[in-house]
């Protein structure tokens, strides 16, 4: 399965986290020759860059099933940070009911990256499990992570790298895979990330990566250094590296509070910002039991 060179560098872009580098590229190409199936997917990509990058005003309903769901994806975003749960179950069934047979692989990329911000794994395993491209075959091995079955996901791993072993998505899975094993190869994680890095640039996403295969190794100081670059130089505030820069202020024996105030304040329903409350209230009732 080649990739046409008219997107290449988009798709890499975005899929490296380079989410206004990808706009620019989108940009950069608008005029040249291409099918009309490579501008809708050029269409696509730029609406994907600017749900990723919550500009969700931007996202607009197009003129194909692909663009109509991700303008459902930016609802269900725009829902979700409000806490309106009963309207973004009404998303879901509008996603769902574009699911059935025919649906395009974008709808149901889509469709299951919803899903999996809903909680919905097998949901979403179930949109691209026969893995008709790329970017769904890379999406199983980490719904196969979240779902404990590393097993799979090193199946679905080696499907990937026989389809592909040079794109991208090959070798952030690899990464994610090894995340996943533990320790054993987190070295290879690290050498992996820290050629696209040398390539393409750092970014978010990758810094936070980087942080996680450093942690796993055991090496806490450089594993802060990234989450640090990720804040200092790209300001991210996302919940990933707010969880990232707490697990390895822990690690380090590091005050955590002014971190987990600002995870619970941006991000009130990560599952780490439930459980340090749950946590917290039930300290605080044993507490008071001791009171003299």
């Amino acid at each position: 399965m080649s990739e046409p060179d008219e997107l290449y560098t988009l798709r890499a872009q975005y899929w490296l986290g380079h989410y206004q580098m990808a706009l620019d590229e989108a940009k950069s190409i608008m005029r040249r020759p291409m099918s009309p199936e490579l501008k809708q997917e050029r269409e696509e990509f730029v609406t994907r860059c600017q749900i990723a990058m919550k500009d969700y005003d931007k996202v607009i309903a197009g003129d194909s099933p692909g663009l109509n769901a991700l303008a459902l994806h930016s609802q269900y975003a725009t829902l979700a940070s409000t806490g309106d749960a009963s309207q973004t179950q009404t998303v879901i069934q509008q996603l769902q009911s574009m699911l059935g047979d025919g649906a395009s692989p974008s709808v149901q990329l889509t469709a299951a990256h919803v899903f999996l911000q809903a909680g919905m794994k097998k949901e979403a395993l179930q949109c691209v499990h026969q893995g008709s491209t790329l970017e769904h075959i890379s999406l199983c091995v980490q719904i196969y992570i979240l779902l404990d079955r590393l097993d799979l996901a090193q199946k679905t791993l080696q499907l990937l790298r026989k389809t592909d072993e040079d794109s991208m998505l090959t070798q952030l899975a690899s990464v994610h895979v090894a995340l996943a094993t533990g320790s054993s190869v987190a070295g290879e994680a690290v050498h992996t990330l820290n050629q696209i890095s040398e390539q393409y640039g750092p970014s978010p996403m990758l810094l936070n990566l980087s942080a996680c295969a450093h942690m796993q190794a055991g090496n806490y100081s450089e594993a802060e250094g990234k989450l640090t670059q990720a804040r200092e130089e790209f300001g991210a505030n996302d919940a990933d590296t707010l969880v990232n820069s707490i697990v390895v202020s822990q690690y380090q024996h590091k005050p955590i509070g002014d971190l987990a105030a600002e995870l619970k304040q941006h991000y009130p329903d990560h599952f780490l910002s439930i459980g340090l409350d749950t946590v917290g209230g039930a300290f605080d009732r044993e507490a008071i039991k001791y009171r003299v």
